[in-house]
């Protein structure tokens, strides 16, 4: 029978600048002459990489990415390493579906990031020296002052066997997905009231890097990736298999007619799909519930039976680029065990 022990730890972190994207071409928050985001204009748009590539929609940012049978593969053979693909369009509120099989190795990150402009960001992350589970997590404006969002779920190996990682992300909830069974879900009001959620259009990224490399990341961060890669235990693989994506707020682009951030800010322009009507998210707000059931889904203010552990750091996608400024901290936090 489990029974939950809830424990107050003292933690003493190092905690480096890729814990979360800290930075932004041009951040509408702060700078008012930033220009549209180019939005996906169609209500859902989808790619099956083990047949095809397309790069008019997917950018490289990092890295080489090959197109094989086998998906879109990810591969980290030597320092430096991190192959990283992201979307040309935006989306505002939806459904983003991703089929993978995690990369292998201590240290080693495969990540699914979702992030917009003014940092507000959803994650999946995934450590290759656990195979069995798979981190949520969660930013808001870049907000790094605590780092006790990320929530790790079991997954049935999620390196050898492919798995549909889901997140539904609406005005009012983001839901996680494995399999098309609900993990957990964050509701607007759970996140500081809505200041921390995630809320303005973002764009989807795809990529693998060395959070173990201690010579380009902070201790912390190496403790987080499970420890110091070794790359001769390489070369370390990701593969991506098929993204289908449902844009609920379908646009030519999107822009923020102010600098507050906040989802009604949000002007939704040159809208060429039926059932999007334009104008900003008041008007359109596209909630469309998965059809599967919500009651196992862990909440941000409840305590589910699945197992979870609060961590202290989470790495994101594409914040390995930055300098590896390490910070220390000393941070209280609860944990729970599952017994």
């Amino acid at each position: 029978m489990l029974s939950l022990k809830l424990k107050a730890i003292l933690c003493l972190t190092l905690a480096s600048s890729t814990l979360a994207q800290t930075s932004s071409p041009c951040n509408p928050t702060t700078n008012t002459t930033c220009s549209a985001d180019s939005g996906l204009s169609a209500s859902t748009y989808s790619i099956d990489f083990t047949s095809s590539s397309d790069n008019n929609t997917w950018t490289t940012t990092a890295g080489n990415v090959s197109y094989t049978s086998s998906g879109a593969e990810f591969k980290i053979t030597k320092r430096g390493d991190s192959p990283t693909i992201q979307t040309s369009w935006y989306l505002f509120f939806g459904v983003i579906e991703v089929h993978l099989r995690a990369a292998p190795g201590t240290g080693i990150v495969s990540s699914v990031v979702l992030e917009s402009d003014d940092l507000d960001e959803i994650d999946w992350e995934f450590l290759g020296g656990n195979s069995s589970k798979v981190e949520t997590n969660y930013f808001g404006k870049g907000n790094t002052t605590s780092y006790d969002r990320a929530v790790y779920y079991g997954v049935d190996d999620a390196q050898s066997t492919s798995h549909n990682y889901t997140v539904e992300w609406t005005k009012e909830y983001t839901t996680w997905y494995v399999d098309g069974s609900a993990k957990r879900t964050l509701n607007y009001a759970d996140a500081l009231l809505g200041k921390n959620y995630p809320q303005t259009p973002m764009r989807l990224k795809l990529g693998i890097w060395a959070g173990g490399d201690s010579e380009e990341n902070s201790a912390g961060t190496v403790e987080w990736a499970g420890g110091e890669t070794d790359y001769s235990d390489g070369p370390f693989t990701m593969y991506v298999e098929r993204v289908k994506v449902t844009n609920y707020n379908p646009g030519g682009s999107y822009s923020y007619r102010d600098q507050t951030g906040d989802l009604s800010s949000i002007e939704v322009s040159n809208a060429t799909d039926a059932n999007s009507t334009g104008g900003n998210v008041s008007e359109v707000t596209g909630t469309t519930a998965l059809a599967t059931g919500t009651a196992a889904a862990e909440t941000s203010t409840g305590t589910a039976a699945a197992e979870k552990t609060v961590t202290t750091g989470a790495a994101s996608l594409l914040s390995l680029q930055a300098s590896s400024v390490v910070l220390s901290m000393l941070v209280i936090l609860p944990v729970i065990f599952v017994a």
